[in-house]
């Protein structure tokens, strides 16, 4: 019988490629602190409504890319597809606007689209995403920019550009929608049928298609910033000037919209240069009618998210090393019989303290288990036969040196540490 493989556009990440995920999650938990962002977790399914009213029922994501079901009670669910409209919806239902303003909260997860699986791309994937609720300030506009750019830098990606617009506001968007559809009408027929359909329901994602007929079709329309009424206008002007002042490299790219309906004024992405034409490792932008489209107040807010996954093929591809480097700091080797139940206690004593121990579960013989500590990495191999419990003393082989020495039972703990173990949380301050 043929084995169960995974669904299609989903993915395994194993022990041997945990360790960049581990450094990627603690550096954005670490630094999303340090500007005052605090965890959120929603429902990994909402109600569909929330996603059609949220991001917009004429978008690619409702149309053709969510994961929705009925379930038993006849209610239409959704596998959340973004992090945005949740955090919205856990805003209101909690009343966090009755709290300090903005909220400052962030995410990591998965989220879930049926789309086409590609290098980087998955059906299930897991996202980073930072919001800001309730603020309207052009400073939290550029914290969405700064706290990706820390993170990344922190990892260690190079070559990363950011990439800024502006889309307006639903007035001034307003004016633009029919001057963008005035100069595409005559040749609306040469473009692709997403473009085609585009054309009345979400004009402006026509500027976003990445057909290349469709692109030099597109390349004389009116810019949008030209339209932007004088609020929208000054908003952006000093997304810029703080920017500036904080030596912020960044460019203009009047062809960049985004692909929510929510989205109002400042819109960006995070390019890498080594990704080809799907390049972008992030994105957002400020979602001042959001709040209210979902059934809330109106509150302003600001927001960015990226596909970790992206991340991680982004630093594959800069050869950085992924593998977690950390070897377990030693391996206790036993003869079976009352030798195994000593080397049992040990590890676990050993493991209280926070280090990392292995021994057999195999019944292997001792020189099975001595090619089984070097090919774990083990820093120190420990003996533990019938003279060592006698002389409650074990025999310690360093396998860098090739070395031993026997040590107290009581003492190897200690010996251990000082001699390099690493420690993790120790269960002893716990317990």
């Amino acid at each position: 019988m043929a084995i169960t493989t995974r669904p299609r556009g989903t993915n395994d990440i194993l022990p041997a490629k945990i360790g960049i995920w581990h450094k990627i999650e603690d550096t954005i938990r670490r630094i999303c602190h340090q500007f005052g962002y605090e965890e959120i977790r929603t429902p990994i399914f909402e109600h569909t409504e929330l996603f059609e009213r949220g991001i917009g029922e004429a978008t690619d994501i409702v149309e053709k890319e969510m994961y929705t079901f009925t379930d038993r009670g006849q209610r239409s669910i959704t596998l959340r597809p973004e992090g945005t409209a949740p955090v919205v919806r856990a805003f209101l239902e909690n009343k966090l606007y009755g709290g300090t303003l903005p909220a400052k909260v962030y995410y990591v997860g998965p989220m879930f689209r049926y789309e086409r699986p590609q290098a980087g791309r998955y059906r299930q994937f897991n996202q980073f995403g930072i919001e800001a609720l309730g603020g309207a300030d052009p400073a939290l506009d550029v914290e969405m920019i700064l706290i990706p750019i820390e993170v990344y830098k922190a990892v260690g990606l190079k070559d990363f550009e950011v990439q800024i617009n502006s889309i307006g506001c639903p007035s001034c968007r307003t004016a633009y929608r029919e001057a963008l559809k005035d100069s595409l009408r005559e040749n609306i027929h040469k473009f692709c049928p997403s473009c085609q359909s585009r054309f009345d329901k979400n004009p402006l994602r026509i500027l976003d298609c990445k057909v290349k007929e469709c692109i030099e079709l597109t390349k004389d329309v009116p810019v949008l910033v030209d339209y932007l009424c004088t609020d929208c206008s000054e908003h952006f002007s000093k997304v810029k000037e703080y920017l500036d002042a904080l030596n912020i490299n960044y460019s203009l790219n009047n062809r960049l919209v985004r692909g929510f309906d929510y989205y109002t004024r400042t819109v960006f992405e995070i390019i890498s240069v080594g990704l080809g034409s799907q390049n972008a490792v992030g994105g957002g932008g400020r979602y001042d009618g959001l709040i209210e489209e979902v059934g809330g107040q109106p509150h302003p807010a600001v927001g960015f998210a990226a596909g970790l996954e992206r991340l991680v093929l982004a630093l594959e591809n800069q050869n950085m090393e992924v593998a977690d480097q950390r070897t377990p700091d030693c391996y206790i080797a036993q003869f079976g019989g009352q030798t195994k139940t000593e080397a049992v206690k040990l590890a676990y004593e050993l493991r209280q303290a926070g280090l990392w121990a292995e021994f057999d579960y195999m019944e292997k013989s001792l020189r099975a288990q001595m090619k089984a500590a070097d090919k774990f990495g083990a820093k120190f191999v420990i003996v533990i036969g019938e003279e060592e419990i006698a002389s409650n003393q074990v025999k310690v082989r360093s396998m860098v040196t090739g070395q031993e020495e026997l040590v107290s039972l009581g003492d190897i703990k200690e010996y251990l540490i000082g001699h390099g173990g690493e420690k993790d949380g120790s269960m002893e301050a716990n317990s």
